[in-house]
């Protein structure tokens, strides 16, 4: 029996055309499994579709309201939320983050500032080893842990990517300043009042609508994790990148089972599709508010654009210049425009990027996920394809 051949769906902007072909292209040759993607243009949609498959065996199709596991993706959102308590000045990103958590001094962290988690930069990128990932799924006990951890490189010298942990990181913080867990802050403040489908912490009923995730072609997680940290070892990076890993998630199939998917993990387990994530972040793009619905103000906006840190990310081993909660355009991601652009993305290539200079705001997610530190050449193409047919429509 024939496998049929995926449709896609949804809504284009006719100026779309080239870059609804190279989606349908992937679709049949199977590059793309199931996708979603999302592109609004000064507050109109210019693309919103979704096509292909929920499961490798193609039999369950991708609908307008299946989720899929974002990974990093979930980051966006976390930051957004850390970002609203700053915009009410429930919080202060210069002020120590043991103001809000006292706990966190510990171990020579008292100088540790809010803005410093939010340029990855708090020198705590990981939890100490022995470390299991069912630790993760309990936030309070895992966020504890972090207080108690002393920085593995000076706090506020450079990036570190926090690959796992920076949901438990800014989480910790609005509980202690709402009495809210991440998740529950997220679903009061931002999904609810915009009507997004953007859920940390998944409700069983909903399981039915995700998307089976699958790993690249060709991944070998025993390449990904090392067996043990080598104290000894002399330079900076690769002790950071040896424990940041160690001491953090990367078990691609953990993301399909049902403790996953409960769990609220601020860093990585997100589950969402594209429109959702473009209602959320298009308010970002336009100044903070869209559709009657403010989260930020303008000058909050702006503050995501102040550098933290612009060098080697000591995790990524990338150049990666991070502001307030996001990534700014830099040479580790050539395909990011310069100018007033932040972004960030899944592991495997989900996506979103906020242009405020040509007020584009860009959302990408799928189920096969693709080789790539940040993006994918797959995402990296919808993206350039996008931008250069939007440009077309406004010449």
């Amino acid at each position: 029996m024939t496998t049929p051949q995926p449709v896609l769906k949804g809504l284009w902007h006719p100026g779309l055309d080239k870059l609804r072909a190279e989606i349908e292209s992937n679709l049949a040759d199977h590059t793309e499994i199931g996708m979603s993607l999302s592109i609004d243009v000064a507050g109109e949609s210019f693309a919103d579709v979704w096509g292909g498959w929920r499961d490798a065996e193609r039999t369950v199709e991708w609908t307008e309201d299946t989720l899929v596991n974002v990974w990093s993706t979930t980051k966006t959102v976390s930051s957004l939320a850390l970002l609203m308590l700053v915009d009410r000045e429930q919080v202060d990103i210069n002020a120590p983050v043991s103001h809000y958590w006292p706990e966190f001094a510990s171990q020579g962290k008292e100088n540790v500032l809010v803005r410093h988690i939010m340029g990855h930069a708090s020198g705590v990128s990981g939890w100490e080893t022995p470390f299991h990932y069912t630790e993760a799924f309990n936030h309070v006990t895992s966020a504890a842990r972090l207080a108690s951890q002393a920085p593995w490189w000076t706090p506020g010298s450079a990036s570190g990517y926090h690959a796992t942990n920076y949901g438990h990181l800014v989480g910790e913080i609005v509980r202690r300043v709402t009495g809210r867990s991440l998740g529950q802050f997220i679903a009061d403040e931002i999904a609810g009042p915009l009507g997004a489908d953007f859920h940390l912490g998944l409700d069983d009923s909903d399981f039915s609508r995700v998307a089976t995730i699958y790993p690249p072609v060709g991944f070998d997680l025993a390449d990904s994790l090392p067996d043990a940290v080598d104290a000894s070892k002399s330079d900076l990076r690769a002790q950071v990148a040896a424990k940041t890993l160690a001491g953090s998630i990367a078990d691609i199939g953990l993301a399909n089972t049902a403790p996953w998917r409960r769990a609220e993990i601020g860093g990585s387990n997100g589950h969402t599709n594209a429109r959702a994530l473009n209602t959320i972040f298009r308010t970002v793009t336009l100044g903070g508010s869209a559709n009657g619905i403010q989260l930020l103000s303008p000058e909050t906006v702006d503050l995501i654009f102040d550098t933290q840190t612009d060098g080697v990310d000591l995790y990524l081993n990338l150049p990666i210049r991070w502001g307030v909660g996001y990534a700014l355009p830099s040479a580790g991601v050539p395909f990011i425009p310069e100018g007033k652009t932040c972004f960030w993305g899944g592991w495997g290539g989900s996506m979103v990027v906020m242009d405020l200079d040509r007020q584009v705001t860009f959302t990408y997610v799928m189920n096969q996920m693709q080789p790539g530190t940040i993006g994918s050449d797959v995402v990296a193409k919808y993206f350039d394809i996008a931008y250069r047919c939007v440009e077309d429509l406004h010449t």
